[in-house]
């Protein structure tokens, strides 16, 4: 019969394994969905080539992605987010989306574009 302490760590070490093969590799916690829907009010500022002022809604969408994204998977999931709506929005001026961040003193800690590598933000 093994001894208790044997049982103690044979058990520790499996729930160790279990613990590293059932966790989450660097999820983020900020989904694409809760970003298209932040910035649904900076659809019509965009579509319009950024004619007017940007609407205080979309700035609050903007401020609120932008708190949400703390952590670097985060910043990353939003970027790449960003960009795939940005491909499907052909008739869209990529430098209105670029300049829309500091229209609304929002502070992101990268410069956004089409061709910004999110892999690399931190």
């Amino acid at each position: 019969m093994a001894s208790s302490s044997t049982v103690v760590l044979g058990f520790t070490c499996v729930l160790l394994i279990c613990m590293m093969a059932c966790a989450p590799l660097a999820q983020a916690a900020v989904s694409c969905s809760t970003v298209q829907g932040s910035l649904v009010p900076c659809l019509t500022y965009v579509s319009n080539n950024g004619a007017g002022a940007v609407p205080p809604a979309c700035c609050k969408g903007i401020a609120s992605v932008s708190n949400s994204a703390k952590t670097t998977p985060d910043r990353q999931a939003v970027c790449e987010c960003l960009k795939k709506v940005a491909s499907l929005a052909s008739d869209i001026n990529p430098a209105v989306i670029a300049g829309i961040t500091g229209k609304c003193n929002v502070k992101i800690p990268y410069k956004f574009s089409t061709s910004t590598n999110c892999k690399t933000i931190t």
